[in-house]
């Protein structure tokens, strides 16, 4: 199997790398500047100069674009639709790193956790950014993607525990009452998803046993 990894120089996509290389997948990290992955193969080029001929091929495309700065927000967008509009119509599957913040936190789906009292508000216009992206991306019908969630306690240096519960649009809390992985699992769930799910067109999430 073929899976191009984009941002892969982040925290987040490093680790995705690695997992996929380890159960022996051909990787392909997409970097701007030098690649600090175990990639075997790499692509020097910027995510808004990626091509269809750059990713044609791949079986899978895992996005993992992060911006965190207030005026790159909106790249958060303009970045998933650059990429849904290069594979349209190819049939190449486009899995998104997510985030928390639009969870729905009610069966009726009409609240999500960034509306909530104690959600930090630093964090509140990057909750919202990718709400918007998820929110475009929900109305792309031509491209196989799926958006991954993590759960609200995003830990970069947590453990690798091999283990993590699917979740689905809701908040999702483990047996103790939490809602934490680590992106080492994250990138686990990741992988499983490209290599073996089948969410086509719908947002998932995951969550730490």
């Amino acid at each position: 199997m073929k899976i191009a990894v984009i941002c892969a120089n982040g925290r987040a996509g490093k680790l995705i790398v690695k997992e996929a290389v380890d159960r022996g997948l051909e990787v392909t990290a997409v970097v701007r500047e030098e690649n600090q992955t175990v990639a075997q193969k790499v692509v020097k080029k910027d995510l808004f100069d990626l091509t269809s001929d750059d990713l044609k091929g791949f079986d899978a495309v895992i996005d993992a674009f992060g911006a965190w700065a207030e005026e790159e927000l909106p790249n958060h967008s303009r970045s998933l639709m650059h990429l849904c509009d290069i594979l349209s119509e190819t049939g190449t599957r486009l899995l998104v790193v997510g985030g928390a913040g639009s969870l729905y936190v009610n069966p009726e789906h009409t609240a999500v956790v960034s509306d909530g009292p104690v959600f930090p508000p630093q964090f509140l216009p990057l909750a919202k950014a990718q709400g918007k992206a998820l929110s475009e991306l929900r109305r792309r019908n031509d491209v196989k993607w799926t958006f991954i969630s993590p759960a609200g306690d995003f830990r970069a240096d947590g453990e690798r525990t091999g283990k993590y519960i699917l979740g689905g649009e809701e908040l999702t809390l483990n047996s103790k009452g939490e809602s934490i992985i680590s992106y080492a699992d994250y990138a686990i769930a990741m992988i499983d998803e490209a290599t073996k799910g089948d969410h086509i067109q719908k947002r998932i999430s995951v969550v730490s046993e």
